[in-house]
């Protein structure tokens, strides 16, 4: 098959030929057929991902069709069309007997702990925990949009931040995560206050149904979702993973406001300077979020058909699998705004 390669961390990239995968016993082998380019692709090639062996091929965000079943895959066939989280579950240890597959002790997770998707095949293991059938009304270009961003800002926004009608969020950062959420918002119908550092990101927020934006470079981040919001929103999202969105995030919540920490931090953001003392005066909640379950993607599903959600308005450019040598190494120098996915293998 048909791969985009590296021999070591942040050293060339190159299309080469390399050898099928087969099946494990439990897993399957997925045509791919489209696989979103993310940032997070970018920081395993960086080396900050230390769960990767070299060589890699990375890749997490993918759908396709089965091309082949291992022998003890139970509700698979040959043919159909699937996609996948990027955390999937092993299906034994106790936090996927409780159905949290997204905190597994286990996981599995292509494009990081196993060769990924920016390759014409892909390996995924523990195929009847994970594999998540496409509704026919979804294409694979939109599903390659689906994971890792918004069933992450879907899971955010409605599991750990429990968003009502009646609220208002505000989203820091206005990439993939975040106009995701902003569109997720939208569908349960709160209020929305998007913020980003360029005029472009707040218009394409608006387009997808913000009520307030704000452009961080020239506004008072915090003060500006006060008056927006009347006071503080109920809950917000930190979609961008660093110390200055994360604290405008804590920052700008009314009393009993919940924090929802997508974005990563790396490096010298890994540790913000949590304002603590307003977290207890306030009984703020700090809430985590790491992706989703396989099981909860028939409730997406069904929310995205309610809410009307058009998933290819946060996809602004189909790409090449060769492509991909010249993009991942700039992409933590693109301002675009959208999603780009390759669809061409």
């Amino acid at each position: 098959m048909k791969a985009a390669i590296y021999q070591k961390f942040q050293g060339s990239i190159s299309i080469e030929n390399t050898p099928d995968p087969v099946p494990s016993e439990l897993g399957v082998v997925i045509k791919v057929e489209a696989s979103g380019l993310c940032l997070s692709d970018w920081h395993g090639w960086m080396g900050h991902d230390t769960d990767i062996s070299l060589p890699h091929v990375p890749g997490h965000e993918f759908a396709g069709t089965i091309m082949a079943v291992g022998r003890d895959v139970k509700n698979w066939r040959i043919g159909q069309r699937v996609t996948v989280p990027f955390v999937c579950g092993c299906g034994s240890c106790d936090y996927c007997l409780s159905g949290n597959q997204q905190v597994c002790d286990n996981q599995f997770q292509p494009g990081f702990t196993a060769w990924g998707s920016f390759a014409e095949y892909v390996a995924i293991d523990f195929a009847d925990e994970n594999l998540v059938e496409l509704p026919p009304e979804i294409s694979f270009t939109e599903a390659a949009a689906l994971g890792c961003r918004f069933i992450t800002a879907y899971r955010g926004v409605r599991d750990q931040g429990k968003l009502t009608p009646d609220q208002t969020i505000a989203i820091h950062g206005c990439g993939g995560v975040g106009l995701s959420a902003i569109q997720i918002a939208r569908g349960i119908g709160a209020k929305v206050i998007a913020v980003d550092i360029t005029d472009d990101k707040c218009r394409m927020a608006k387009d997808l149904g913000a009520d307030y934006t704000i452009n961080a470079t020239n506004t008072e981040v915090v003060r500006a979702i006060r008056e927006a919001s009347g006071g503080g929103v109920h809950v917000s999202i930190d979609a961008i993973g660093n110390q200055t969105t994360c604290l405008n995030s804590i920052n700008g919540l009314r009393k009993r406001g919940k924090h929802i920490q997508i974005g990563l931090l790396n490096k010298v953001d890994a540790n913000p300077p949590i304002p603590m003392p307003l977290v207890i005066a306030n009984e703020l909640e700090i809430i985590g979020s790491h992706g989703m379950q396989a099981h909860k993607y028939d409730e997406m599903f069904a929310f995205i058909k309610s809410a009307k959600i058009n998933l290819g308005k946060i996809i602004t450019e189909t790409i090449t699998l060769e492509a991909v040598p010249d993009y991942l190494p700039k992409m933590h120098l693109f301002n675009a705004t959208g999603i780009n996915v390759i669809n061409t293998f």
